[in-house]
């Protein structure tokens, strides 16, 4: 790929800028200075412009916590997530992995790396997902039986078997291997209890940091994309 091109990818530049940038000799290949925009980089080169190593992998990969009232999309007159992300992180054409609803919270991976998120998302595959939900009204013992042996849903869909565990009267986690639309919501709908608040704590086995505050995003770590790309069963 010609350098100029790898800039504009990875970098909040315009590619004139970076073409003009480049003549002026703020731009290092492997140590060594180049002048010609043209210069042909492959990916995983260490290069430095403006004073700062570039990101020069060809998959990026992001876990953001999403705050309630945005979008998972990645253009809307709305506010999206994308609209959400830092300067450093907003490149490379990131797309969200599955989506979360508008008002639901919590973890939500982000990449470019198209077949990586086919396959996460999938029904093929099994990649668990566990949320945090708060509900209307107490949630009776008899649950965790009835979402192990797979929730039936108004509409006839039979779903796959899912775990519950009771926190609190009203308070449950719930782990699914799955991703059908409201899926939680609808399942508690059958039982006439309805969701006050939801929110994601992991995705195959990406975990929520306490840290990462609602509308913050950081790179995921070399472990937490192992766990990702082991979590397709």
């Amino acid at each position: 790929m010609r350098l100029d091109k790898m800039l504009s990818e990875n970098t909040s530049y315009s590619r004139s800028e970076i073409k003009t940038l480049i003549k002026k000799g703020q731009a290092e290949i492997n140590g060594v200075k180049v002048t010609r925009p043209e210069t042909q980089v492959s990916f995983g080169e260490k290069i430095v412009f403006c004073g700062e190593e570039i990101n020069t992998e060809e998959f990026i990969y992001i876990k953001m916590n999403k705050p309630k009232g945005v979008l998972t999309a990645t253009r809307d007159n709305r506010q999206t997530v994308i609209d959400l992300l830092p300067k450093e992180l907003n490149i490379k054409n990131l797309f969200p992995v599955g989506r979360l609803d508008k008002d639901t919270t919590g973890l939500l991976i982000l990449t470019n790396d198209g077949e990586l998120a086919h396959q996460l998302i999938s029904p093929k595959n099994h990649a668990e997902k566990v949320y945090e939900v708060i509900l209307d009204g107490n949630v009776p013992q008899s649950l965790i039986e009835e979402f192990k042996n797979g929730v039936t849903l108004h509409d006839g869909t039979k779903l796959k078997p899912a775990r519950l565990e009771i926190v609190e009267n009203n308070k449950c986690i719930v782990t699914l291997t799955e991703g059908k639309y409201h899926q939680i919501k609808r399942m508690f709908g059958v039982y006439d209890l309805g969701v006050n608040e939801l929110k994601r704590l992991s995705f195959g086995g990406v975990l929520l940091e306490e840290n990462l505050n609602e509308g913050q995003a950081k790179m995921l770590t070399n472990n937490e994309l192992k766990l990702l790309k082991n979590s397709k069963k």
